[in-house]
């Protein structure tokens, strides 16, 4: 950070592990959020499946971001998506959806919704739990597979 603090669970080049993120955060999540609810104007969540990627402007401002903004565009060098985020940095998914939102009005983070024909496709929703299952939970055990 600026001040020349280290977010939390950040590596050495201020980026999130690999992996999950430390503990849950203890703060709750309407402060996050200033209150907010509805990530869009509209009022409509962002769907779980949305990939979202840093853009550059966002990767050079990392330093200016509040600790969970920090996580969520330092994470996002690759494109992944809302429910893969949120998991990953253990925060709730309604607070990365309105996060997300800000960043990607901010200019720091491209969102990519997809097409509505593609989200009602099993096989797309099957490979999402996929993912989900695979990130390990707090005690860094797999979920078992149904």
């Amino acid at each position: 950070m600026a001040d020349g603090r280290t977010p939390r669970g950040a590596g050495e080049d201020g980026s999130p592990p690999s992996d999950a993120v430390g503990p849950a955060s203890a703060v709750r999540p309407f402060l996050l959020t200033a209150g907010r609810v509805a990530p869009t104007a509209s009022g409509r969540p962002i769907p779980v499946e949305t990939q979202v990627v840093a853009t550059p402007a966002g990767l050079d401002g990392l330093d200016l971001l509040s600790f969970e903004q920090h996580d969520i565009v330092a994470a996002c060098r690759r494109p992944q998506s809302i429910a893969e985020l949120a998991a990953r940095l253990r925060l709730h998914l309604n607070v990365v959806r309105v996060l997300a939102e800000d960043l990607r009005a901010a200019g720091q983070l491209t969102v990519h919704v997809p097409h509505a024909d593609v989200t009602h496709d099993a096989s797309v929703l099957r490979r999402v739990i996929d993912g989900l299952r695979a990130i390990p939970d707090s005690r860094g055990v797999l979920r078992d597979t149904d």
